[in-house]
C-alpha cells in the first residue's frame, strides 16, 4: 500500500496502516508530536502503538531540535542477523543443547559477565576503536558516571522484555543466527537523565505534553545530549557485535565437523537519531521502532517468537524518510497479554520452538503482536522482502 495522509498541526501525518486500527491514545501521541514547532515530517510505520511520548513506529523529522523521550529509553536498541553455511541437516532433532549452550554464553535479563568482555576475546571482532570508544565515557552526564563498572560487564548481554537471540532458517532450509537488544541499563539511565533535563528547560514549558520536551541546536544542554546520545548508539552497537561474536563462537564448538562458514553481519538499529538532508534542510530524524530503508539498505524486521522474520532491503521512499517499520508492533500491551494468555497458550503458539515457555515470557506471546505479513505487506513501496526467516531456536531473558 501506499501511504495515507491524516491532517497535523504544522505537517501532514503520513501513515502506513489504516488509521482505524490505530489505538486512540497514539493517534493522539502523533497528533501531539505534529503539533512541535521545530518538525518539518512525521512518518508512521505499519507497526505503530503506543509508546511513552512519542509513538512506537515514528519517525519524526526536526530541523534544530530533538526529543529524548522520542528516541525512547533503549538508546540504539535494534537487530542483527547473519546467514551460515550450516543447513538443516546439519542440527540435531533435539536443540535444547544449543540452546543452552547459547545462555551459558550469553547473559540474559539483568545478567551481566562477571568480568568484562574485550573485542580480542571474541573471534574475528576488530578492536580498533574500542579504547576511544570507553575514553568518551568520561565525558557522558556525571549523576551515570558511577555506572561504569556495571556497564562495561553488561556489553555483550541481552537484557529482557522483547530482546532476543535466534536461530533461524530461510525457506531454502539455511541456517541464520540473529538477535535483537540495545543499549542495557546505561542507555536507560542516560536517557532518563536527559529526559529529565529537557522538560526544565523554559522553551519546553508549553508543550502539549511533557514528554515532548525537546533538546535545541547551540545550547549546551543539545551538546551535552548528542555527546550521550551517540555514544550510547555506539555502546548498543558495541553490545550486539560481543553478542555476535560470542554466538558464532557458540556455533563453532557446536558444529565443529561442519566448519560452520559466517557471511557479513547485517545490523541497524530501530531507536536512534540521525542527522540527514531533505528538501535541501539538514535534519535530525528520530525513528523510535523504525530502521532506516534507504535505496539498496539491508534491514530486519522480526515477528514475534512464533511467528518468523523478514530480511529487506530499502527501497529509499523520502516519503518515510528513507525508513520501514522495525517489527511487528504490538497490539496489546504486557499487562493486558499477561491477563489473556496462560502458559499452555504459549506452549501452543511456539510449537516447533525451542524455547522458554513460562509463566515470566507470557507477555511476549505472538497473540500480544500485530500478524508479521500484513506489516510487510504494507510497506510494500518502502522495502522489498530479499529473505523469510522462521526460528528453530530461541533465548530470551
Amino acid at each position: 500500500m501506499s501511504h495515507v495522509e491524516m491532517p497535523g498541526a504544522r505537517v501532514p501525518i503520513r501513515m502506513w496502516t489504516d488509521p482505524g486500527s490505530v489505538e486512540d491514545v497514539a493517534l493522539r501521541q502523533l497528533q501531539n508530536v505534529a503539533t512541535l514547532p521545530w518538525i518539518k515530517g512525521l512518518a508512521v510505520m505499519p507497526d505503530v502503538h503506543y509508546g511513552k511520548g512519542a509513538t512506537v513506529g515514528s519517525v519524526i523529522a526536526m530541523h534544530g531540535a530533538v526529543c529524548p523521550a522520542a528516541v525512547g529509553v533503549d538508546i540504539g536498541c535494534g537487530m542483527s542477523a547473519v546467514r551460515t553455511s550450516l543447513t538443516a541437516d546439519d542440527l540435531p532433532g533435539d536443540l535444547s543443547r544449543l540452546r543452552s549452550k547459547i545462555e551459558q554464553a550469553i547473559p540474559v535479563g539483568r545478567g551481566m559477565h562477571d568480568e568484562p568482555v574485550e573485542p580480542g576475546d571474541v573471534h574475528g571482532l576488530p578492536t580498533a576503536g574500542w579504547d576511544d570508544f570507553w575514553a568518551r565515557f568520561d565525558g557522558v552526564a556525571e549523576s551515570v558516571r558511577f555506572r561504569h563498572e556495571r556497564a562495561t560487564k553488561q556489553l555483550g548481554t541481552l537484557g529482557g522484555g522483547n530482546h532476543f537471540i535466534e536461530v533461524c532458517l530461510d525457506t531454502t532450509g539455511q541456517v541464520w543466527l540473529m538477535l535483537h537488544s540495545g543499549s542495557r541499563n546505561i542507555g536507560k539511565e542516560l536517557a532518563d537523565f536527559h529526559i529529565g533535563e529537557a522538560q526544565k528547560l523554559p522553551h519546553n514549558q508549553g508543550l502539549v505534553d511533557r514528554d515532548l520536551a525537546v533538546f535545541v541546536k547551540d545550547t549546551p544542554q543539545m551538546a551535552a545530549y548528542r555527546h550521550d546520545l551517540f555514544w550510547a548508539q555506539e555502546y548498543a552497537k558495541y553490545n550486539r557485535a560481543l553478542m555476535m561474536g560470542l554466538l558464532k563462537d557458540v556455533v563453532r564448538r557446536e558444529f565443529k565437523k561442519a566448519k560452520p562458514v559466517f557471511e557479513e553481519t547485517i545490523s541497524c538499529h530501530h531507536n536512534y537519531v540521525a542527522e540527514e538532508r531533505y528538501d535541501g534542510l539538514d535534519l535530525l530524524v528520530t525513528r523510535k521502532g523504525a530502521i532506516r530503508a534507504g535505496s539498496g539498505e539491508f534491514g530486519i524486521i522480526p515477528g514475534s517468537m512464533g511467528t518468523g522474520s523478514y530480511i529487506v532491503k530499502g527501497l529509499g521512499n523520502a516519503d518515510s524518510f528513507n525508513s520501514a517499520s522495525h517489527g511487528a508492533g504490538r497490539r496489546m500491551s504486557r499487562n493486558a497479554a499477561k491477563r489473556r494468555f496462560t502458559e499452555r497458550d504459549l506452549a501452543e503458539q511456539t510449537r516447533g520452538v525451542e524455547c522458554r515457555k513460562d509463566a515470566g515470557v507470557v507477555d511476549e506471546i505472538p497473540g500480544a503482536y500485530k500478524p508479521i505479513e500484513r506489516v510487510i505487506d504494507q510497506q510494500r513501496d518502502l522495502v522489498e522482502v530479499v529473505a523469510k526467516l522462521r526460528q528453530i531456536v530461541c533465548v530470551k531473558g
